[in-house]
């Protein structure tokens, strides 16, 4: 059971957007990682996805499973792209200043085992379908984890889209 959340740090995104939030020189002082991230991209859709790109720089070697839901429809697939599928975030044409929340759990980020990652993703739009859904991921890699990289699938984060990394002690 977790027994302190510590705040390590945190991503703003400016008025020019941003291809990327990215986290460098993760600190090796803890036993998980939580991610917080709240996230609008730029395409002209009412939604998009988003993606865990690359942690340590590597881009491949994940794996996942998503089960989602749109408010009548449950279904669970696995996704086609390479990255590791977080979850949906309104677009241009969703309702105006809605974002994401996307929660992102990796325990035992310093194992030299493959890393479990847990993401909890909801994204509203009052206009067309709202997602909310759960992705059970696996990066299939022995280092320990020091840089994480996001990104949408298209376009750019907008202003004011956040992301914020919290180390977890287990006593």
């Amino acid at each position: 059971m977790p027994s302190a959340y510590t705040f390590i740090s945190s991503v703003t995104v400016g008025s020019g957007g941003a291809a990327t939030i990215d986290f460098t020189s993760i600190p090796a002082t803890y036993t998980d990682l939580l991610f917080n991230l709240s996230t609008r991209q730029s395409p002209a859709s009412a939604q998009d996805t988003t993606f865990i790109y690359s942690i340590n720089g590597v881009t491949n070697a994940f794996t996942d499973k998503v089960l989602r839901g749109d408010g009548s429809t449950a279904s669970s697939f696995v996704p086609s792209e390479t990255p590791l599928y977080i979850g949906q975030s309104p677009c241009a044409t969703a309702t105006a200043n809605t974002f994401a929340s996307h929660l992102i759990y990796i325990p035992n980020y310093l194992s030299s085992n493959n890393k479990s990652i847990g993401i909890d993703s909801v994204q509203e739009n009052n206009i067309a379908a709202a997602y909310m859904g759960f992705t059970s991921g696996i990066w299939a890699n022995s280092s320990a984890i020091t840089s994480i990289s996001f990104t949408p699938n298209t376009g750019t984060f907008v202003q004011y889209s956040t992301a914020y990394l919290y180390g977890i002690s287990n006593a």
